[in-house]
């Protein structure tokens, strides 16, 4: 199977992964107790921004999810809105489609992770090879500790201590925005902590591991200096594994960011889809739900790729790479 073919065959499996999660979660949007209607109509449209006119926000929707629409045909309609990029009106937000907010919101939820990601680098390096460096010390311990720790402590709750210290008490930042730097701070240290602290260990792990090789050892015998051999040559090698685990990372802030950016009011996806299943927007939910799925199953897909790429063995594992064994002519065997 050449390359065609594999690529051909994933995103086929890509498009039957998206179908299922849409069937799953349209399905658990109907099963959900009320409806937008009974929820602005309980809440006294307390869960619209309009908070008022919610009878003429509804009728914009009945024509393409009316009530007596037939479920299978809700369904249908917006799946082949998802296909043409024409989801429909979201029910919270009056007179704003699905699509435009999903192209509005997705940088600032990507751009987040980003900052997030490059945070959480800058604090794994020097942690993890600090740690490595000084293996069964007291300082390593320390630091794993401390990684550790943010890796258990959930973004939320971070982000909960840090809009208590650093605005509450401090004053220093805005706790809810995304207009200025000042915005930003808080929300890339509640996201960055935990990846950090997974990054960290994987760094200390890669570190462990290459200075045990044999052209370290042989480097240092040779009398050069230590920390050149460490930065030029240990950290350099030890560093390549992070390449494969910085993209799934990447794509999991992007689509994990619902309670930080619901913490901070960040006009990101996460906070959109927050909103949605709070009101029972279905269109905006779905959107964002499959939105969020896609994301993660391109990186992976992007990722595998690149293990191709790198290592022929996964190529031939894989199908798409295997070599043709070499034709020996007869008078070479002679």
């Amino acid at each position: 199977m050449g390359f065609v073919a594999y690529l051909g065959n994933r995103a086929g499996r890509l498009a039957l992964s998206l179908v299922a999660v849409s069937i799953i979660t349209f399905g658990l949007l109907q099963l959900a107790p009320g409806n937008f209607a009974d929820i602005q109509r309980v809440t006294s449209g307390a869960t619209s921004i309009a908070g008022t006119g919610t009878e003429t926000m509804l009728a914009e929707t009945q024509a393409r999810y009316g009530e007596d629409t037939p479920v299978t045909e809700q369904y249908l309609t917006f799946m082949q809105g998802v296909v043409t990029w024409d989801m429909g009106p979201s029910y919270r937000y009056a007179g704003r489609a699905v699509e435009d907010i999903i192209s509005s919101a997705f940088p600032v939820s990507a751009t987040l992770a980003v900052l997030a990601v490059m945070l959480a680098l800058l604090i794994a390096i020097p942690a993890g090879v600090y740690a490595a460096l000084r293996q069964n010390s007291k300082s390593d311990h320390t630091t794993m500790f401390m990684v550790t720790l943010g890796h258990a402590l959930p973004n939320y709750l971070i982000a909960a201590f840090l809009i208590i210290v650093f605005t509450a008490y401090l004053g220093w930042f805005p706790s809810s925005g995304w207009n200025t730097l000042d915005h930003i701070v808080l929300p890339v240290i509640a996201l960055s902590l935990g990846p950090a602290a997974v990054l960290a260990r994987y760094v200390r792990s890669s570190m462990l591991e290459t200075l045990r090789e044999e052209y370290v050892t042989a480097a240092l015998a040779k009398g050069g200096p230590y920390r050149t051999v460490i930065l030029r040559h240990a950290l350099r090698n030890s560093l390549i594994p992070l390449v494969t685990v910085v993209g799934p990372l990447l794509a999991a802030l992007m689509t994990g960011t619902v309670f930080v950016e619901a913490l901070f009011r960040i006009p990101g996806l996460g906070f959109y889809a927050a909103t949605a299943a709070a009101s029972r927007d279905m269109p905006l939910l779905m959107g964002t739900v499959l939105f969020f799925a896609l994301i993660i199953m391109v990186v992976n897909l992007l990722v595998d790729l690149t293990y191709g790429f790198l290592d022929p063995r996964i190529r031939a594992e894989g199908g798409w790479g295997r070599s043709q064994p070499r034709k020996v002519s007869t008078q070479q065997t002679a």
